[in-house]
């Protein structure tokens, strides 16, 4: 090696991992406050679009399914789920033109389902060897399934009687403070502050309100996808270690504990993707089963939850309390859907008994794999948008 020159990464790792542990954190903790300022634009920027822009987009999400869609299609492109609630977090809280949080439910949704394509994409890359693929195939479609049971379940029942809506809204007055409070928080004041040259530079660019929201929302998007990815990386440069070492020592612990380290796990990472994504091709090496890696799944989906509620802190003014409210949806939508899927023996089979039977068939031909994808994740959600929009 020549003078001065840098050693080599190692395979696997990033830039991330070689700085100290004291930097990294820091890091993380910067990243975090680009995240909540990417958040907030959002909001911001979406709000100077106008009233009739936005009114006809909110319109359209009216139609429960329509809004399912966008949740699956949104998640499936930016491949995170914790993307996609956040940005619903800023446009629910809008200062003044704010998406109605009924229309925002099932978007959430949909971002629930739309998470679980990372999992199907790991699974591909074990195609090449017949066994590997039928064992990592069927756990990373168990998380599907479970995502389409609750779906299929809890959206019915929210269009019948608001459960989700209401129980969050009720748990939302409860612990009222969190956001929507006229207290000018040090973090808000600097979440402010760090906004603001993005303002400035959206202002540069057009002469009309309209043209600056939309180079705001450009702006904010960037940043929540740029500091979330980085953050994600960061975290698990920090977090690797011991999130491989909890997930090997709790393989064959109870559900409960199983699924609490799940949970643990996404919250350390800020990624329910790399928790599960994960298990994958340990599935595929036959170092865990189906039945073990499931409740980890489970965890994971609401841990992810966590990330939804950081960024409704981020929000002020007359409105933020409506994204802390859809941040809570989110949770409440993952914790009734564990408990709905682990009430009983028989329905804790399900989305193992479907993802076990769907390998079987994408042994038999791999299209069947891709046609999964295309059908489930894109093709159900908009015939049930026209189908909804005829009756």
């Amino acid at each position: 090696m020549t003078a001065g020159a840098r050693p080599a990464l190692a395979p696997g790792t990033t830039e991330a991992a070689h700085l100290p542990v004291g930097v990294r954190a820091l890091l993380a903790v910067a990243l975090l406050f680009f995240f909540l300022v990417g958040v907030k634009g959002l909001g911001d920027g979406f709000n100077l679009l106008g009233r009739d822009l936005l009114g006809a987009f909110f319109a359209a999400t009216a139609n429960p399914f329509v809004g399912l869609a966008v949740g699956v299609l949104a998640t499936t492109l930016v491949q995170s789920s914790s993307v996609t609630t956040s940005m619903i977090v800023g446009l629910v809280a809008s200062p003044e033109s704010p998406l109605p949080v009924a229309h925002a439910v099932p978007m959430v949704m949909g971002a629930n389902i739309g998470t679980t394509v990372t999992n199907t994409i790991v699974s591909l890359a074990h195609m090449g060897h017949r066994d590997e693929f039928h064992r990592a195939f069927s756990v990373a479609t168990c998380h599907d399934f479970f995502n389409f049971i609750s779906v299929a379940v809890l959206l019915p029942v929210e269009l019948a009687t608001g459960y989700l809506e209401r129980g969050a809204g009720a748990l939302a007055e409860r612990i009222g403070g969190l956001g929507g409070s006229d207290f000018d928080s040090p973090i808000k004041v600097a979440i402010g502050a760090g906004l603001a040259p993005a303002k400035a530079l959206a202002g540069r660019f057009t002469d009309t309100e309209r043209g600056a929201g939309v180079v705001l929302i450009a702006i904010s998007g960037a940043l929540i996808v740029g500091a979330l990815m980085m953050l994600v990386r960061t975290m698990k440069s920090l977090m690797q270690r011991r999130v491989e070492e909890a997930v090997h020592r709790f393989l064959g612990a109870r559900a409960l504990l199983a699924m609490a380290i799940g949970a643990l796990v996404t919250v350390m990472v800020q990624s329910s993707s790399i928790t599960t994504a994960l298990l994958v091709p340990l599935a595929g090496a036959g170092m865990v089963s189906i039945q073990q890696a499931f409740p980890i799944t489970v965890g994971a989906n609401v841990g992810t939850t966590v990330t939804a509620l950081l960024a409704s802190l981020a929000m002020s003014g007359a409105n933020a309390a409506s994204g802390v409210h859809i941040a809570l949806v989110h949770l409440l939508f993952n914790v009734s859907g564990t408990i709905l899927v682990y009430a009983t023996p028989w329905t804790r089979r399900l989305p193992i008994v479907a993802a076990e039977w769907l390998a079987r068939q994408a042994l038999h031909s791999r299209r069947w794999a891709l046609l999964y994808v295309a059908i489930l994740f894109y093709a159900v959600p908009a015939l049930l948008a026209v189908a909804y929009n005829r009756l």
